[in-house]
């Protein structure tokens, strides 16, 4: 008989614990018990004799990155019926934005402020991924994201709390369903847990340094709304924070998450991220990372193997106690539970929806629809009227690449389901305009410039150019980084050669992350920013660039004018000596041999404005909006009560649209000084041509809260600035003051 252990829960997770979990837990090996806490690479669509035999031995509790259905049922069946106790796996999958039919990036998603859009990408998402046997996805990734540099930004959900708030709650409630035993829901997995998007210099597992006190006002929010949404698992960080490196933070994965917040699921690592803990130089060897991450409180390992090499002479040697080990395995059987794989193990395809079904496909387009921001639109260019334009030179090395449309992070998406921009314009106005058709380019990132003369005479033979700009998906998401986002390769250059035709051109990008736009923003008509939108990315930019749907978006985060202004986000501190309009000098009109000064005694670069080429939450529509009447109710109130905020949106231009309304908060005096402005709440909207509509906001002085110097969560008396607007940058405001008690 295998050797037994004996286990002790803590007496509150024995009240909770089904009493199957208990059972199990007193009849398995502390080999078995490991097991359930090691998660193990698949083979890429086959069984090794080797894995099977770990499955076998009990030696493996979750399976990352195997997506064949025959393979996936067959470890299962060794699991349950082959094992001593027959427990099920956890089948891992980066399920990012989109299985099958490919989503647009999360950041793109993010762009449309729209619950209902990411809750409908990750539930098809769920869907698909489910039909082949993956039962766990490693998202929603909730990093405050205030640095385009890094890759993984594309991943992000923005730079501001609130937004990627209730955006990563919406992701995880479309992942898990109403239930995580339905058909067709997959556990989530908030990550990265935390102040990986401060990484320095936005270089990918870069050291973070963040004060606790903007820890917790800034990076902390979003997890915090994971775990009470009901996340079902979290994942640690690659990076350190503050000197201790996210796995091994004890104060992280105990006090914070456990402790304050309640968290009852399990904690993984990220890939390797335990036996990296030598590389950071925070243990000796591995054995003493893997003591590290215990007493963190890391439940299962991702990949690298240091708990089935030490954790049993660990527990022999006194340094990790057998409880604590029982509580982990507890979780992990927990969620093996509630998924319902003890009684349904196996997957079949035919009780879950097709991949790429017609369903799924509008879902995706709606999404890329929603996602587009429009930038820029000299003259109203945009949308573009058939009637008007005889033909249409589509320039660019985007324009029909079903591939790099789909964007970073997409194991499973395919190109050939993808509908380009070409195919979907051609489909629409084919019949009408001569559309012709050359990229200019190789790749987004070629110096060559063979086929300017080419893509030069087709913009001189026609009415409108169309150019499809911005960035492979390769040069974004997790480890690539750029020190420079400018568009890369020749592309400015193809833009300057186009615009020196004097052809109107509506410029199309497909990017990552924000890219620096400023040398080339006045030699284009209009810009639509398209993001990476995806499977359907085609027909959707198809139908705003001709109006059969209008843009809506809004920007996630701040783009800013140059890439040394980064980090540069709308939710700033003042500073001692805020930078104005009147105090800004630029270096341009400063004499030669000036007096040595201070100048405007401002906090601003020398060249280039201390303003953001495009503001957090802009984004124009093919009408035109006017903002008025905002008002408060009522205008003093004490702690505990609440405010309502009220102002008039009038629909003053020539189409219907829809806008995304956007409320700002400043609170003026704090315990710890406060942002310029915080957003705390979006409604969107539907607006015929000249209708008007009232938009109300309610927040509770709860909503007001930070943690103040002594990291107290509270909300404090004072006055406090309220706007309503269409982005960070609007200007009408009123205000409201809250008392303490009444006085």
């Amino acid at each position: 008989m295998p050797e037994q252990h004996p286990f002790q829960l803590k007496s509150d997770q024995a009240e909770a614990t089904h009493p199957q979990i208990i059972t199990l837990l007193s009849k398995m090996t502390l080999v078995e018990k490991i097991g359930q806490m090691s998660q193990c690479s698949g083979c890429g669509g086959f069984l090794s004799d080797e894995l099977a035999e770990h499955i076998r031995s009990g030696s493996v509790g979750s399976v990352i990155n195997e997506v064949n259905l025959d393979v996936l049922n067959e470890m299962q069946r060794i699991a349950v019926e082959e094992s001593r106790l027959g427990i099920p796996l956890l089948i891992g999958r980066d399920v990012i934005h989109g299985f099958k039919t490919i989503f647009p990036i999360p950041l793109g998603q993010a762009a449309s402020w729209s619950v209902e859009v990411i809750k409908s990408g990750a539930r098809v998402s769920a869907l698909e991924a489910a039909s082949v046997g993956v039962n766990w996805t490693f998202a929603p990734m909730i990093d405050i994201s205030r640095d385009p540099r890094w890759g993984r930004v594309a991943e992000s959900l923005g730079e501001d709390p609130y937004l990627c708030s209730v955006l990563g709650e919406a992701m995880i409630t479309g992942f898990q369903g109403d239930s995580l035993s339905a058909n067709g829901s997959i556990a989530s997995c908030a990550k990265h847990f935390a102040g990986y998007g401060a990484a320095e210099s936005g270089r990918d597992y870069n050291t973070a340094s963040i004060s606790e006190n903007e820890l917790r006002n800034v990076y902390l929010p979003p997890f915090k709304a994971a775990a009470k949404a009901g996340a079902a698992t979290f994942m640690s960080a690659f990076n350190e924070l503050n000197g201790i490196p996210a796995t091994g933070n004890e104060w992280l994965m105990k006090q914070v998450l456990r402790e304050e917040w309640g968290f009852k699921g399990f904690i993984v690592s990220d890939w390797e991220s335990i036996k990296q803990l030598t590389t950071h130089g925070f243990s000796e060897d591995e054995k003493m990372a893997a003591f590290e991450a215990i007493n963190a409180g890391i439940d299962m390992e991702m990949v690298s193997t240091s708990y089935q090499q030490h954790l049993e002479s660990l527990i022999d040697e006194g340094k990790v106690k057998l409880s604590v080990v029982d509580d982990m395995v507890t979780r992990i059987l927990t969620l093996k539970h509630e998924l319902g794989l003890f009684e349904q193990p196996f997957t079949d395809p035919e009780q879950l929806p097709p991949v790429l079904n017609s369903s799924h496909l509008s879902a995706a387009k709606e999404a890329a629809t929603k996602s587009c921001v429009l930038l820029k639109n000299h003259n109203n260019i945009l949308p573009l009227t058939k009637s008007d334009i005889g033909s249409i030179a589509v320039i660019g090395p985007l324009a029909d690449d079903g591939y790099e449309q789909l964007g970073t992070w997409i194991f499973d998406g395919e190109a050939e389901h993808s509908i380009t921009c070409l195919e979907a314009l051609k489909s629409y106005a084919e019949q009408e305009l001569n559309i012709t058709f050359s990229q200019g380019l190789a790749t987004s990132r070629s110096e060559q410039q063979d086929g300017f003369d080419e893509a030069v005479d087709l913009a001189h033979g026609s009415d409108i150019v169309l150019m499809f700009l911005g960035e492979e998906s390769i040069l974004s998401g997790e480890a690539h980084c750029r020190s420079n986002i400018d568009l890369p390769g020749a592309q400015e250059q193809l833009i300057e050669a186009v615009a020196a035709t004097g052809k109107s051109i509506v410029l199309v990008v497909m990017a990552g992350r924000p890219l620096t736009l400023t040398s080339i923003i006045d030699k284009v008509d209009a810009i639509l920013y398209a993001w990476h939108p995806g499977t359907m990315g085609g027909p959707a930019i198809t139908d705003l660039l001709f109006g059969v749907s209008a843009p809506s978006g809004k920007l996630p985060i701040t783009f800013p004018r140059a890439v040394g202004q980064i980090p540069l986000y709308y939710s700033q501190k003042n500073t001692g000596k805020p930078a104005t309009d009147e105090s800004y000098v630029h270096m341009k009109d400063i004499p030669a041999r000036a007096q040595q000064t201070s100048l405007g005694m401002a906090a601003t670069h020398l060249d280039t404005h201390f303003s953001p080429l495009f503001p957090f939450g802009f984004g124009l529509s093919y009408s035109e909006l006017e903002y008025s009447d905002i008002q408060v109710s009522p205008s003093s109130i004490s702690l505990g009560e609440s405010v309502t905020i009220s102002a008039q949106i009038t629909n003053v231009g020539r189409q219907d649209c829809e806008e995304v309304v956007q409320l700002y908060v400043r609170d003026l005096v704090g315990n710890v000084t406060r942002p310029v402005k915080e957003l705390k709440g979006f409604q969107r909207i539907v607006l015929n041509q000249g209708d008007t509509q009232r938009v109300t906001f309610t927040l509770h002085t709860n909503d007001l809260a930070f943690h103040d110097r002594k990291m107290v969560f509270k909300a404090e008396p004072g006055l406090f600035h309220v706007w309503i607007g269409g982005d960070s940058e609007t200007n009408l405001r009123t205000e409201f003051t809250i008392t303490r008690d009444g006085m």
